[in-house]
């Protein structure tokens, strides 16, 4: 196959950057090949009859540089922890900072503890999307506010693969919110406090990862004792 005609073939695929990224760089388009491949697998799964306390899910968390991926600011860090139903599977987690583009601003440095000479050698964000999604495989994610870490990472593999996340998630902050309509904040640390969670290590992702994952098995607990069994059930939950 001549090279026109292979750069035909991966434009057709995901678009223009990426094909010529692949042309030079195999890896990368093994790397990129993988994600679409989990992309388009998990669009196949259907979920919804599994009962919650026998859920596999992984529990992220993204550390970034500002607020919109689509003004410039980037992932730096990832962390994720493996859970089945209520249970943290001690043995299973991911954590890896991820390099920049661009400097990472004074603020995020301090909030972090991320610095600009520590993140310069970290991987590219392709592959660590693609340890990632190893990670995940098909199982389900739950955060905390999900709509920031949904807008990076679906920016994020739309820049390195031109495809979108399928993966289903559980959002903390909107369960919370459906469980107790009348409480009066949702933030990370007010849930946090009031569930009795030990804050240690906040804005650092993967600790972040791990004090959500205990708020989930919390919430879950609640969420079982009003009649919510199964993944369906609870969506139907939340949707109501």
């Amino acid at each position: 196959m001549s090279n026109m005609s292979k750069l035909w073939r991966l434009y057709k695929m995901g678009g223009i950057t990426p094909a010529v990224a692949s042309m030079f760089n195999p890896q990368s388009a093994q790397q990129m090949a993988f994600i679409r491949s989990v992309m388009k697998e998990q669009r196949k799964n259907s979920m919804y009859d599994i009962p919650l306390q026998k859920l596999d899910t992984v529990v992220f968390d993204l550390e970034t540089t500002g607020f919109s991926p689509y003004n410039g600011d980037e992932i730096i860090s990832i962390g994720a922890v493996g859970m089945t139903g209520g249970q943290l599977l001690e043995e299973q987690s991911y954590y890896s900072l991820v390099k920049p583009e661009k400097a990472i601003p004074d603020a995020v440095v301090r909030l972090t503890g991320i610095d600009n000479d520590e993140a310069g050698r970290a991987p590219e964000l392709i592959v660590v999307l693609k340890e990632f999604l190893e990670f995940v495989n098909h199982r389900v994610l739950v955060v905390h506010g999900s709509g920031h870490d949904k807008h990076f990472l679906n920016s994020a593999l739309w820049k390195t693969s031109k495809v979108n996340l399928s993966h289903r998630f559980i959002d903390c902050l909107i369960l919370a919110q459906r469980l107790e309509p009348k409480r009066g904040s949702y933030d990370l640390d007010t849930l946090l406090a009031d569930y009795g969670i030990e804050a240690n290590g906040r804005h650092h992702a993967l600790y972040d990862a791990g004090m959500t994952a205990q708020l989930w098995k919390c919430l879950l607990a609640e969420t079982l004792r009003r009649d919510v069994h199964t993944l369906g059930d609870l969506y139907d939950f939340l949707s109501r």
